[in-house]
């Protein structure tokens, strides 16, 4: 048998160890970095796979071909493999063993003046790293994001195959559907002045799938939403791991995804700690105790409130607010956070997101021993109350709390982020551990803010909690089977338990203003399915980005994107979005009209 001739490499750049001492051998790769040691010449050889140290001695046949190689040239070489002496040994690489001398090397790819460095950690500007992102790939940090990204891919389907969930792929071109988000229409050339859409997700297909017969769908599926764009959100399309099953109750799909995602997060928490306990929060308690409905649990401080306490108080500003029934006083305990330092760095905290401040009141002991309570609300509060706002909320001396005040869906969001920093500043958050929780029972619907018209808050193909065909049923007093799995203050996954009834289906599109002919139109595909026996069944969409910057430990989702697309959702390295051509337009039977016209 004649041995396979390898035209590059013999191996890779991280499979040389001491036992290949000897040995013959090529490489390829990128010239990583180049030092100069008394002449003698140093390369640190890099591919996908790892580094190798290789050199040229003066003595070298190849010496001044090597001296001509620059930094982020693509070549390769042979040599004999060699063994480091024992001080020189790098146990910080794979290969810190053994070094390559080089007997001939070839340039496969010279490079230009690098427009962002490779190595090392130095920060760039986002849009030069997005424009140059094949080189931003390089680097050693961003190159393990892609490779983690491939392997949680890898294990959540080997997860979902072992539960005997089939693989399917839903279509790409579809129609518009209302998920809560804008469309990305795509204009049909064989139906002038008609569109498709981008999938914001296989939401009707998987539900199809299931009256189809089939018991267990899942899908890594392409998303596509336009969006402002956020740190933890793409603005143009994302992907999740899509899921849907037959016969099921809202219990079946928590214990399914609890047991992924606990052995997906203890693969790769790079020893973070994993919760087992994926507590049920309701979405109305979740925004009492947290101001949100994605809290990050590894902060264990609740809000409170504290309204009956201010009704008819010295401090007038919280007492005339009470006057309107629709506010509120919350509390947020902040222990160990008493000092006017602190409280004086919150209230500038409050000041940047908008607010003239933040109230609060903190505890100290006085000379004699006992505790004061101290601030301009403790005094015009007065001593009783102050006190029994102090057993209320369990403070000691050296503690805090602060208070925000009105009507609490115009508060919650800053409440939420001021939580946040109390609790990483005064080390309440435990930070290397990820922790779960459920929220259910959302709202059906929800008044647009300008119009005052009810419509869907979630996902419209929802079952919901109460019977829509009782009388005097209020609109936004009514439940779905809706949840979402928040972790570490992101939420991650989103789903429900599906209306299969088709009257129930009709009468929740007509409370959200649809008529009953307009939802068979916009949905007749699965209006006909809903006729023909349709199980009931239920799953969820978990985004894969959104966990995979988790276990990445990043803060911005584009750190775990391949290609992603700026803030302004633009690709500057191939320059999209572009402008079509006039033949594109006259074939599409399109007309770009002019800003200034409109």
């Amino acid at each position: 048998m004649v041995e396979k001739v390898h035209l590059f490499r013999s191996h890779n750049c991280n499979q040389l160890r001491a036992d290949h001492v000897n040995d013959e051998v090529k490489l390829a790769g990128w010239v990583h970095r180049v030092r100069d040691h008394g002449g003698v010449l140093f390369i640190d050889l890099r591919d996908h796979y790892g580094l190798t140290q290789i050199l040229a001695d003066p003595d070298s046949p190849v010496f001044s071909a090597v001296e001509n190689i620059k930094q982020e040239w693509c070549i390769c070489i042979e040599g004999v493999v060699r063994k480091r002496e024992d001080s020189l040994i790098n146990s910080k690489i794979a290969t810190g063993e053994i070094e390559v001398y080089i007997a001939n090397v070839s340039v496969l790819g010279e490079s230009e003046e690098l427009p962002l460095p490779v190595f090392g950690d130095l920060s760039y500007p986002e849009e030069t790293r997005l424009k140059y992102r094949f080189l931003d790939l390089r680097k050693e940090s961003i190159h393990r994001n892609m490779i983690l990204r491939s392997k949680i891919i890898e294990f959540i389907r080997k997860e979902m195959w072992k539960l005997d969930f089939n693989e399917f792929q839903t279509p790409i071109i579809t129609s518009s559907s209302p998920e809560g988000a804008r469309d990305f229409l795509i204009p049909s050339r064989l139906h002038p002045g008609k569109f498709y859409a981008l999938p914001q997700a296989p939401q009707i297909y998987k539900q199809l799938i299931m009256v189809a017969g089939f018991d267990k769908y899942f899908q890594i599926a392409p998303c596509f939403r336009d969006e402002d764009p956020r740190s933890d959100r793409s603005p143009t399309d994302f992907y999740q791991l899509d899921v849907e099953m037959s016969f099921v109750s809202q219990e079946d799909v928590f214990q399914l995804i609890e047991k992924v995602f606990i052995g997906l997060f203890e693969e790769f928490s790079d020893g973070y700690k994993v919760s087992a306990d994926f507590p049920i929060i309701s979405y109305s308690d979740s925004l009492d105790w947290y101001g949100t409905d994605k809290p990050d649990l590894r902060n264990p401080i609740k809000m409170l409130d504290v309204s009956s306490y201010f009704e008819g108080s010295g401090f007038k500003i919280f007492s005339d607010l009470l006057k309107n029934r629709e506010n509120q006083i919350k509390a947020i305990p902040a222990k160990a956070g008493g000092s006017r330092k602190f409280c004086d760095r919150m209230n500038k905290f409050a000041q940047e997101q908008g607010l003239p401040g933040m109230g609060y009141i903190f505890w100290r002991l006085t000379d004699e021993k006992k505790i004061e309570a101290a601030g301009p609300i403790a005094k015009n509060l007065g001593d009783q109350k102050t006190e029994e706002l102090r057993g209320f909320l369990n403070m000691e001396s050296g503690d805090a709390v602060f208070f925000f005040g009105g009507n609490p869906s115009h508060f919650n969001d800053i409440a939420a982020k001021a939580r946040n920093v109390i609790g990483l500043e005064l080390g309440h958050t435990v930070e290397e551990s990820y922790e779960f929780c459920w929220i259910n029972d959302f709202p059906m619907y929800e008044k647009d803010k300008e119009t005052g018209k009810v419509e869907f808050s979630h996902n419209p193909f929802s079952m919901p909690k109460d019977d829509l065909f009782a009388k005097e049923l209020e609109p936004l007093n009514i439940l779905g089977l809706q949840y979402d799995l928040s972790c570490n203050g992101y939420e991650i996954l989103s789903g429900a338990i599906r209306n299969h009834n088709i009257e129930s289906l009709f009468k929740a599109f007509e409370i959200a203003g649809y008529k009953k002919e307009e939802v068979e139109e916009r949905f007749s595909g699965l209006v006909n399915a809903l006729k023909f026996g349709a199980p009931p069944h239920g799953g969820c969409a978990a985004g894969i980005d959104r966990i995979v910057m988790l276990l990445a430990k990043e803060e911005n989702i584009r750190e775990v994107i391949m290609f992603p697309m700026n803030q302004r959702a633009e690709d500057p390295m191939l320059g999209s979005p572009r402008l079509p051509t006039d033949d594109q337009l006259e074939e599409l039977k399109l007309r770009v009209i002019d800003e200034e016209i409109v």
